[in-house]
């Protein structure tokens, strides 16, 4: 089937949201609720067309009551380029918003006091969206320059503790200036469990980011690069000097005459079909 027409069917609300709309609607709010679903749909909808062209996994889209998720089954080896542009499609969409409002207001098919609500819910989702913090679309922004930069566990780590430490300064800042705005403060409150579950689990995602290289699609990675390192490292830290776009050779001295190397290929097999985890270098090729 073709991958544009599955798409819709990707497409899920979450019964909190629809709860919170409901409420919304019954405390006379209608307008609010359908600027703000139509925004969150458009944004999440940037995300998942442009993961589409990419031929990216796409799990399920789902509208949540702050914000929206594209659930995407990739796991850090894709093109730096291309999450980039996935990632900045979502923020794209508000100014298409924008134009499309400014030009109904402009018909006289948009009143003045609701073109105000939309433009303010507009530019209020999409700064929210742009804070950089783990998981908004700011926070992997920073994630995706840290990548460039440093392997990918410490790449990864320095984007949670980035993460965590502008979400305390949002938080002091909300603290002095809006202390009673409780939307800002359940938002906060999502980011902060948000972030702590991705915390929790960074072991995970450097397993998943290893099986993908073993297990998945390796054309995305085709430059190769040397790393040395003692004969005595185990095999669970080699990994950690992994950079994503690179295929790694390891080389490393038995003495000062003989040099071995091993392929990463190879280090994955050892890693995950004979469970070799805390073997050193020199062990393997024992």
């Amino acid at each position: 089937m073709n991958k544009w027409l599955i798409l819709p069917s990707k497409i899920s609300v979450h019964p909190l949201y629809l709860l919170i709309a409901c409420i919304g609607i019954l405390t006379a709010n209608f307008w609010s609720v359908l600027f703000v679903t139509i925004i969150i749909f458009f944004h999440e909808l940037g995300h998942a067309i442009a993961a589409t062209f990419f031929d990216w996994r796409i799990n399920k889209i789902t509208l949540l009551p702050f914000g929206g998720v594209v659930d995407l089954d990739e796991h850090g080896n894709r093109p730096t380029y291309e999450e980039f542009i996935v990632t900045i499609s979502g923020p794209i969409q508000h100014l298409t918003l924008f134009i499309i409002a400014k030009f109904l207001f402009q018909l006289n098919f948009m009143p003045e006091n609701l073109y105000s609500l939309f433009i303010s819910f507009n530019v209020s989702i999409l700064f929210f969206n742009l804070l950089p913090i783990w998981p908004l679309d700011g926070g992997k922004l920073i994630y995706q320059l840290f990548s460039v930069i440093f392997p990918f566990v410490k790449a990864h780590q320095y984007s949670l503790y980035s993460s965590f430490i502008f979400l305390v300064l949002s938080s002091i800042i909300t603290l002095l200036i809006q202390p009673t705005n409780i939307t800002i403060w359940v938002c906060l409150l999502f980011l902060m469990v948000s972030l702590w579950g991705e915390w929790k689990n960074r072991h995970f995602v450097v397993i998943r980011f290893l099986m993908e290289r073993f297990y998945g699609n390796k054309q995305y990675i085709q430059k190769i690069k040397s790393i040395s390192l003692t004969k005595e490292t185990k095999l669970f830290q080699v990994f950690s000097n992994f950079q994503k776009g690179y295929k790694y050779n390891v080389v490393f001295s038995l003495d000062r005459k003989t040099q071995q190397m091993l392929d990463e290929n190879e280090l994955l097999h050892a890693y995950f079909t004979e469970k070799k985890a805390t073997h050193s270098l020199e062990e393997l090729i024992g």
